[in-house]
């Protein structure tokens, strides 16, 4: 008796720790956005062009969380955050672009879109 009992509870504590290592949570609109904005802020050697001004990442990233605290309850989902906040300048509507260490440009909407792909 206590050996089956024994056996029943490892199987199930075998399977919930064979699921749990395969099940991927997905994320939340919030956890996503973050994702992006931390994508920009670890670039290295990249340059964030925003109204012919350069930044590096971290002050990219910095602007971006400024801004969609600033939009507070406006911004519901990922797609929100990369047309209104993330991809142009709200003030003179330039489109936001990121400049890599190998000249390579590419705006923030594309860029974005492409990191969106791989979560």
């Amino acid at each position: 008796m206590r050996l089956k009992f024994f056996i029943l509870i490892l199987a199930t504590l075998s399977t919930n720790v064979f699921l749990g290592q395969t099940k991927k949570k997905a994320l939340s609109e919030k956890e996503k956005i973050e994702v992006l904005i931390s994508s920009i802020e670890q670039l290295k050697n990249a340059q964030f062009n925003r109204n012919g001004s350069l930044y590096d990442a971290k002050t990219a990233a910095k602007h971006l969380r400024s801004k969609l605290k600033n939009a507070g309850d406006d911004i519901k989902t990922v797609q929100d955050f990369i047309e209104h906040i993330a991809s142009k300048s709200s003030m003179t509507g330039k489109e936001y672009k990121i400049i890599f260490s190998n000249g390579k440009e590419v705006t923030t909407r594309t860029f974005f879109n492409e990191i969106l792909k791989k979560i």
